[in-house]
């Protein structure tokens, strides 16, 4: 009897569609809950994780929720029983239902949200808004008795060091002779205060998300047997990963035919799943549009980098009064704001499908909206949209 995949099969097949190295260094993808080994027959992909979304995941029997949002972002000192965060993943560990969260990652990826989110307007997915960085990482070297060696690496590398484009446990060792000689008030693991002491020590170098920097000296740290180690942190750049290399976050995509801002402000209200916050747009309603520019979710960050691509228009979601203002006083583009949530819930189709395909599995999607706004009022509020 042949098995089916396993969680860690899962894993694998959606860390080289979405790999880890994308995401942003705010960002915290990947396993949130589950047991690796454990058998998957059945996944919920949804955009967040959700009271309302775990109900679901759960009362389907899935064994994976895979969600887009990390529920973890932010730090935690408690995942207790009776805080929110802490109420989802107890929830779902009792269930047994394992929490992946693909994020920044999956939306740089190709394909990934913004494709999916291009490809559902019609357009052809173009080059990356804001192209992947050269793949900088740290280069760390320390020296450390030959003997503790693996087992500092073993530390570093169980705090997320090592990782290099697609690859893992990246390090070099070299063998020598360290000299020192321990002064007054020092505890040292080896020699005598006062005397000169050799030791066969290890230079070790290995390499490390900048993000991790901290999490990565503390690892170190703790594992070293030394008192005081020496440790130097360099900048690597690491030549780009396995994959794709016109990776980014955003689109930039050319229209078969030219429109006008108020024609394709409908064409998004009428192909994104419906929301109270709706479609709303920034510039003159009769202004030709031939470059559309995109960013599914919170893309505010990038106008400048929608001027410089020429587009005419930027879809995006999450823009406010006085950065909408001032940038159109700038020269634009013109822009076009839907909710965060709609603009990233095309891609759960996307990520269903590569997992059916890909491993096998029952992958659905949690259709039930998870935007958080419920009502809409006033003039050209809602209207019937809520209604589609």
């Amino acid at each position: 009897m042949t098995s089916g995949p396993t969680l860690a099969d899962v894993i694998d097949l959606l860390e080289h569609a979405y790999p880890p190295r994308l995401a942003e260094s705010w960002d915290r993808v990947g396993l949130v809950a589950g047991d690796p080994t454990a058998d998957v027959e059945t996944v919920v992909v949804a955009v967040d994780a959700t009271d309302a979304v775990v109900d679901h995941a759960l009362a389907v029997g899935a064994d994976l929720l895979l969600v887009h949002h990390p529920p973890l972002l932010r730090g935690v000192h408690s995942v207790a029983a009776d805080t929110p965060k802490g109420r989802l993943l107890h929830r779902l560990i009792a269930g047994g239902c394992a929490l992946y969260a693909a994020h920044t990652n999956a939306d740089s990826a190709r394909p990934g949200v913004n494709d999916a989110l291009a490809e559902l307007l019609g357009l052809e997915p173009g080059r990356p808004l804001a192209p992947s960085g050269d793949g900088t990482v740290d280069r760390w070297v320390f020296t450390v008795p030959a003997d503790d060696a693996e087992d500092v690496l073993a530390a570093v590398f169980a705090a997320g060091a090592g990782r290099m484009s697609g690859y893992t446990e990246c390090s070099f060792t070299l063998e020598g002779t360290g000299r020192f000689r321990p002064g007054d008030g020092t505890d040292p693991t080896i020699g005598t205060v006062g005397e000169p002491e050799e030791v066969r020590e290890a230079r070790v170098e290995f390499v490390a998300p900048p993000e991790l920097r901290s999490v990565v000296r503390r690892a170190l740290v703790a594992a070293h047997p030394y008192e005081v180690p020496a440790m130097d942190v360099l900048v690597n750049h690491a030549a780009p990963g396995p994959g794709p290399a016109n990776t980014g976050l955003g689109r930039v995509c050319e229209l078969p035919e030219p429109t006008t801002l108020a024609a394709f402000t409908a064409l998004v209200a009428e192909r994104l799943p419906a929301t109270e916050w709706g479609v709303r747009a920034a510039g003159d309603p009769g202004a030709e549009i031939r470059r559309v520019a995109l960013c599914g979710g919170s893309g505010d960050s990038l106008l400048g980098a929608a001027r410089a691509a020429g587009a005419d228009v930027y879809l995006t979601g999450d823009l406010r009064h006085h950065v909408v203002d001032e940038h159109l006083r700038e020269g634009g583009p013109m822009l076009v704001d839907a909710a965060h949530w709609a603009l990233e819930f095309p891609w759960c189709a996307q990520a269903a499908a590569l997992l059916e395909e890909g491993v096998g599995v029952t992958a659905t999607v949690c259709d039930p909206r998870t935007d958080p706004w419920t009502v809409a009022a006033g003039h050209g509020a809602g209207g019937d949209a809520a209604e589609r």
